[in-house]
Order: C-alpha cells, then structure tokens, then sequence
C-alpha cells in the first residue's frame, strides 16, 4: 500500500524539567547512569534493566539475552560530569527520533539538573499528548532522587 506522505502527520513533543538534587555533581551523573542503565525500572518499578555504554556513539538498549532486545538510541555526547546526550526512536516503534539532554551544574554542594527530551516524527496515538511520557520521566526522576539519597546516605 502506497501512502501519500500529506497522510502522514508529523508531530513535536517536548519536555523539560529543572531539577535540584542535594548532593555533589559527580555523585549524581554517576546515579544518572546507573538509572539509566542497570537500575532501570517500568513506572510499576518493575526491573528493567538496560545497558548504556557510557561513550561517545556508545549504544543504550535493553538486552533481552539470545541476541533480542530493543535499541532505544546512542550517545550522542557525553562529558563527565556535566553533559549526557542520547539520540534515538527510544521506546517508540515507530518513525520518530528522540534527543535527550541532561545539563548538569554545581553549586553549594547542590547539583542541578536541566533535562530535555524532544521528539519528532509520527507519534503512535497513545503518544501523542505526552501524558505517558511525561509521567514516566516525573517516576524517573522521583527513583534518580531515591537513589542518590542512598548513595549519599541521606534520607529524603
């Protein structure tokens, strides 16, 4: 089946967040990765455990053994402790890209987060108004926060 390309809506989304963390900024990039990666959970906080390879070009994606899995993007760039870029569909399948951005700075032993995630490309419906999206980053930075507490041995 032929499908003119007028048919095929494109679509924006874009969420960003400004988050303060009570704790150095190399302790929380670290956590950022760990999240990201091995500590990775579903918003039920089931485990979900991916990989990413903290370098340039390095790939994040769930290995689900026996050569499956799913590639979610790559490191577009990363500068320890400051700067993580990932670039990919995601969870989305679908013909969509996705760029995410962690800014990270420090001051008074407090570290703050800007984040972006924006997306381009034809959104599956259930996407499409961002409510998914949005409340799954809201759980992920809820648990990054969890996690830097204990790594610090702080209660939060």
């Amino acid at each position: 089946m032929l499908t003119n390309s007028s048919e095929q809506a494109m679509q924006t989304l874009e969420i960003t967040r400004q988050i303060e963390i009570a704790a150095p900024i190399a302790i929380v990039f670290q956590c950022i990765l760990e999240q990201l990666g091995p500590r990775n959970e579903d918003p039920d906080r089931t485990p979900t455990p991916m990989r990413l390879e903290a370098w340039p070009g390095g790939r994040w994606f769930r290995d689900l053994g026996n050569n499956t899995g799913d590639f979610w993007g790559v490191v577009q760039s990363i500068r320890p402790p400051d700067r993580l870029e990932i670039h990919g569909p995601m969870f989305m399948s679908s013909p969509v890209i996705s760029h995410v951005s962690y800014a990270l700075s420090e001051q008074a032993g407090r570290t703050r987060i800007r984040f972006a995630h924006r997306v381009a490309g034809q959104l599956p419906v259930e996407y499409q108004d961002g409510g998914d999206i949005n409340q799954g980053w809201t759980n992920y930075f809820v648990r990054l926060g969890e996690l830097v507490a204990r790594t610090t041995g702080e209660s939060r």
